[in-house]
């Protein structure tokens, strides 16, 4: 626990030390003197500005392809706010609910995982080295589960439901938990990226579903506790969001580095897929199975399993 809270400590202090230096910038001065309509409408603006700087550069460099798939990493993200809009309203959800959303995320995630990443990661490895493609994809997915696995020795292992107990005095165990999820959002952004860097839209859509479904329980479980400890719930919710920005840069680099270097293609996919089933087996089937009460999450898992299908095959 040492190590989690001296990570706690030292992302504090980094925070407060850019904060601190923010506001004493003269912009931020002028900033905040302004009328507040002014000031958001200032605010708004300057953030459009910037994303059509951004997406105009990313379109003139590498093409119509990579905006796609950030912009598609970016909704995804940005789902796990909205899922965290419940707790504006809830303080608790039912464990039945929330065992049945965490249920059906899984199913949604296996099937996205198998569809469209897994079975085109072969196809792809095939064309490069013949005959050798379900290898190469192997290999990826086990760098995808060892690289989940030495994060999760770096920061504490908190699970979805633990957290609902936490006392005010390990506000800090929140926090490890926020960060755990953050960084496990990045191989989900990543997936999002690389399936758009195959050219194929379908599976980058598929994939780009399946993991803003996932996303929505993941952000109600980050907001909830927040919730429960006193914080407000605008707050809270604004929070949870934030743990999904972590998946636009995950997408932009999977969809910039398989479309410059293609032969890369079928290991980042298996990489990715690697990441996202460790996630579904050590996150999320295990909480749905632990107070004894599976049968809902079972049902709900083949539930979101035979969605993801269906919706991939009418995308086909």
């Amino acid at each position: 626990m040492t190590r989690g809270n001296a990570v706690i400590d030292n992302l504090q202090h980094w925070l407060d030390d850019q904060i601190t230096a923010i506001k004493a910038s003269k912009r931020y001065q002028a900033i905040a003197a302004l009328p507040p309509l002014q000031r958001y409408s200032v605010i708004i603006c300057a953030f459009l500005l910037s994303q059509a700087v951004i997406f105009s550069a990313l379109y003139l460099v590498f093409g119509e392809m990579v905006v796609l798939g950030f912009l598609a990493s970016i909704l995804a993200g940005s789902a796990t706010g909205f899922g965290a809009l419940t707790a504006v309203l809830f303080k608790k959800v039912s464990s039945n609910l929330f065992n049945s959303l965490l249920g059906a995320a899984a199913g949604v995630m296996l099937a996205a995982t198998a569809f469209s990443l897994l079975v085109p990661g072969i196809s792809y490895g095939n064309l490069s080295w013949p005959g050798k493609g379900i290898y190469i994809v192997s290999a990826g997915m086990l760098l995808g589960a060892i690289f989940l696995h030495f994060a999760d020795r770096q920061l504490p292992h908190f699970n979805f439901k633990t957290i609902e107990n936490i006392s005010q005095s390990s506000l800090k165990k929140i926090w490890l938990f926020i960060i755990a999820i953050t960084i496990h959002n990045f191989p989900e952004g990543m997936s999002v990226g690389v399936s758009f860097g195959t050219g194929n839209m379908k599976d980058g859509l598929v994939l780009a579903i399946a993991v803003a479904l996932q996303n929505i329980p993941e952000g109600l479980a980050v907001a909830l506790p927040l919730v429960a400890m006193g914080y407000n719930r605008w707050r809270a919710v604004a929070i949870a969001g934030a743990t999904g920005l972590v998946e636009p840069i995950g997408g932009l680099l999977g969809v910039t580095m398989v479309t410059v270097f293609q032969p890369l293609l079928p290991i980042t996919m298996g990489f990715a897929a690697g990441a996202m089933l460790f996630v579904i087996s050590e996150e999320i089937i295990p909480e749905t199975h632990a107070a004894g009460r599976s049968r809902y999450a079972t049902f709900a898992l083949m539930a979101g399993f035979i969605v993801m299908m269906v919706l991939d095959n009418a995308l086909s």
